[in-house]
C-alpha cells in the first residue's frame, strides 16, 4: 500500500495529501459495511434481557416502519444504541454522532437524548430521577423523542414481536449512508411530528 511521505503533517506534500484523499474516498464507501458489522457485534454485547441488543435494535426499527415512519427516523430508531459495545456510559451521544452527517437535525437529537428520555421507564426503580428529561421539555422535539421512546424504543424487548431481519434494512443502511456527508438539503431541521 501506498503511504504517505511526511512524519509531521505540516510537511506533507500536494501528492501525499492527494493520496489520502483517494484513501479516505474509498474508506467512506466501506462505511456501511462497518455499520452493519458493529449492528452484528450488538447480538453478543450486553445481556440480561429477553433479547439481545442486536434484536432489540431491529425491533424498534420493525416498530419505527410499521407506525410509518420515514427512512431517517428508521435509520435512526436501527443505529439508536449502536453505541452499547464502545460507549455504555454515553451510547446515545456515540450513536448521535454516527449518524449526524446524514439525517435531519430532528432524527439526530432525538438519539442523542433517547438515553435521557428511556429512563422515565427505570430511574426510580434504582434511586434515579425518572423526571430527567422534563429538563428539556419546552424543546421542539420533546413530544417526538417521548414518542420514539414510548412507542419503540422502551417497547422492543418482546421476544415474540414478528421483527424484521438486519437484511431488511441493510439497503436503507447503504442509501443513507452513501448520501453526501452534511448536506445542507438533508440536514436542515424538520417541523415534522412522529
Amino acid at each position: 500500500m501506498d503511504t504517505v511521505a511526511f512524519r509531521q503533517m505540516k510537511d506533507g506534500t500536494q501528492a501525499d495529501y492527494e493520496l489520502l484523499d483517494r484513501v479516505e474516498r474509498q474508506y467512506f464507501v466501506e462505511l456501511p459495511d462497518r455499520i452493519l458489522d458493529a449492528l452484528r457485534q450488538l447480538d453478543t454485547s450486553l445481556g440480561g434481557y429477553q433479547v439481545t441488543r442486536l434484536e432489540h435494535s431491529l425491533q424498534t426499527a420493525t416498530r419505527a416502519e410499521d407506525d410509518g415512519a420515514d427512512e431517517d427516523m428508521i435509520f435512526g430508531a436501527l443505529l439508536h444504541d449502536l453505541g452499547d459495545v464502545l460507549a455504555p456510559a454515553n451510547h446515545s451521544q456515540y450513536a448521535a454522532c454516527i449518524i449526524r452527517p446524514y439525517v435531519r437535525e430532528q432524527v439526530t437529537w432525538i438519539v442523542e437524548h433517547h438515553g435521557l428520555f428511556q429512563m422515565y421507564y427505570y430511574a426510580h426503580h434504582l434511586g434515579g430521577n425518572r423526571e430527567a428529561r422534563e429538563a428539556y421539555r419546552s424543546h421542539k422535539w420533546f413530544a417526538d423523542c417521548e414518542h420514539f421512546c414510548e412507542r419503540w424504543d422502551q417497547a422492543a424487548f418482546d421476544p415474540d414481536y414478528a421483527t424484521r431481519p438486519l437484511e431488511h434494512f441493510e439497503p436503507l443502511v447503504r442509501e443513507i449512508f452513501a448520501r453526501k456527508a452534511f448536506d445542507p438539503e438533508i440536514l436542515q431541521p424538520s417541523t415534522r411530528s412522529l
